[in-house]
């Protein structure tokens, strides 16, 4: 390759050169092989990394069950008989003697986010703990207490009391990362501190109900036991998430990790640090996934949003104006693309803040106004999944494979509904070849709603079916209740016409 610049001035030799070095740098083949080494990083980073052992007083018992022992068989004249027969009659059935108590350990990662000594990791990886104690790089060692911590997010903020600065690490943003980006953990794999992992961003945005506000990152760096509360770095060093969870049948490492992203834990983070508990935003509103059958018995252009199916009284929704079959397709200027992700942005939402929220609803979009509030951490979250247990109704007569009856005190009473439903139409039988029995409708249904317009009767239902045929819909929306109250929407397709 030099002789082809033989013939050139030195300078243009070095130019060609340079060039053709900087095309291999840039080729893909040189990009596909990721970083050449991460020990730098690595080095640089480690000292904020620590290892979390925590202690629990386990006390244990034993069950003396003494009615099935029996006094040993000897002679009458034993001098042992009297003192065994006192010793069994003086322990009582079933007693549960106390042992002493003993000490349980566990091991978790955590990471130094300020030098004054703020410590965050996992929430279950300090469950329960009587102590908790950070262990350093160096072997240093020091007695944490606990700040705050957050069940729903399965963060944990710990304060510990260093003689100097603490080596801390920044939080990045989560939300640049992208599938096939590079990450390293680093953490406390079964004890052994200080391991370091690389691999990438499997996938975002992920659900492994494991709470009401999953928003995990996927990585394929290892992650195993003992990794739980430890860093997930981008290759700038800094935190872009937390690892918390692993998919393994072994409870190893089979590259399926997951992290709590920082655009979630950072706000969790400054609320446990400020109030030592975390004060979510409360909309006040039960919603549901907006399906394609639901999107096209609306007149949506595609499934999107959240539709509500029912709105708590004197709630902050019902206060601005929500109404039950509204579709909130936006809230506070961002787009709601999918059910799930409602929840985690209400709850991000500052407690007091005015939002607008854009609702379709029977076709027209509203911007409505509402004044966020405090979602109290005892009661269920604002915006929930409906549970899936929950049996819930649709169609008609003939039409849609039911019979139907006006609400009445015998049918309560026959179905055991509760009082609070109110009006609304009761499923009295289902066809087993409908579509209502293939959406599971039974018997002691209540329908309420067709096509988002109250129905009391049968006929009102029959009415309403027939209009929205005359409309062109090939499906319905039914909002029905269950003899408890709980409400859902179900959209149920029509049966085409033969002939």
């Amino acid at each position: 390759m030099l002789s082809a610049f033989s013939s050139k001035a030195p300078w243009q030799t070095l130019c060609g050169l340079f060039a053709v070095f900087a095309v291999v740098a840039l080729s893909p083949a040189a990009k596909a092989q990721g970083p050449v080494s991460v020990a730098d990083l690595a080095e640089k980073l480690s000292g904020a990394v620590v290892n979390i052992s925590t202690t629990q007083k386990v006390r244990t018992t034993s069950n003396n069950n003494n009615r099935n022992r029996q006094v040993p068989n000897l002679p009458e004249n034993s001098p042992f008989r009297d003192f065994f027969k006192d010793f069994f009659d003086n322990q009582q059935p079933g007693q549960r003697t106390p042992r002493r108590p003993r000490r349980a350990n566990s091991l978790g990662s955590g990471f130094v986010v300020d030098p004054e000594g703020i410590v965050i990791t996992n929430n279950h990886v300090i469950a329960d703990a009587a102590e908790i104690t950070v262990n350093f790089a160096d072997g240093s060692k020091l007695p944490a207490e606990l700040i705050g911590r957050d069940s729903k997010t399965d963060i944990a903020v710990l304060r510990v009391k260093p003689d100097q600065p603490l080596q801390s690490v920044e939080f990045g943003d989560s939300k640049k990362l992208r599938v096939g980006d590079w990450v390293m953990a680093i953490g406390n794999p079964f004890g052994l501190g200080g391991s370091v992992t690389l691999g990438i961003v499997s996938a975002r945005n992920r659900d492994i109900n494991a709470g009401p506000y999953d928003d995990f990152i996927q990585t394929d760096a290892a992650i195993n036991r003992g990794n739980s509360g430890g860093p997930l770095f981008d290759m700038e060093g800094k935190v872009v998430g937390i690892n918390t969870a692993i998919i393994s049948p072994s409870g190893g490492s089979i590259g399926i990790g997951f992290s709590i992203p920082a655009s979630t834990a950072t706000g969790v983070i400054s609320q446990l640090r400020k109030f030592g508990e975390t004060r979510r935003g409360k909309l006040g509103v039960r919603i549901q996934v907006v399906t394609d059958e639901i999107a096209e018995s609306l007149g949506l252009d595609k499934a999107k949003g959240a539709l509500v199916n029912d709105v708590t009284e004197g709630s902050p929704a019902a206060a601005g104006g929500i109404q039950s079959g509204d579709v909130i397709l936006e809230f506070d200027g961002q787009p709601v693309p999918q059910m799930r992700e409602l929840p985690r942005m209400v709850a991000r939402t500052p407690v007091g803040k005015e939002v607008d929220v854009l609702v379709s609803r029977k076709g027209e979009n509203k911007t409505l106004r509402v004044t966020v509030g405090r979602l109290e951490e005892t009661q269920q979250a604002s915006l929930t999944k409906p549970d899936a247990t929950q049996e819930s109704v649709e169609e008609v007569e003939t039409a849609l494979g039911l019979k139907l009856t006006t609400l009445s005190d015998s049918l309560r009473e026959k179905f055991k509904i509760d009082k609070k439903v109110e009006g609304g139409v009761v499923v009295n039988g289902v066809d087993p070849d409908s579509m209502a029995a293939e959406k599971r409708i039974v018997a002691g249904n209540v329908i309420l709603e067709v096509g988002q317009e109250k129905v009391s009767t049968p006929a009102d239902v029959v009415r309403r079916v027939k209009e929205l045929e005359k409309e062109g819909r090939k499906t319905v929306l039914l909002l029905v209740s269950n003899v408890k109250g709980d409400l859902r929407f179900l959209a149920v397709r029509l049966k085409k016409k033969e002939g």
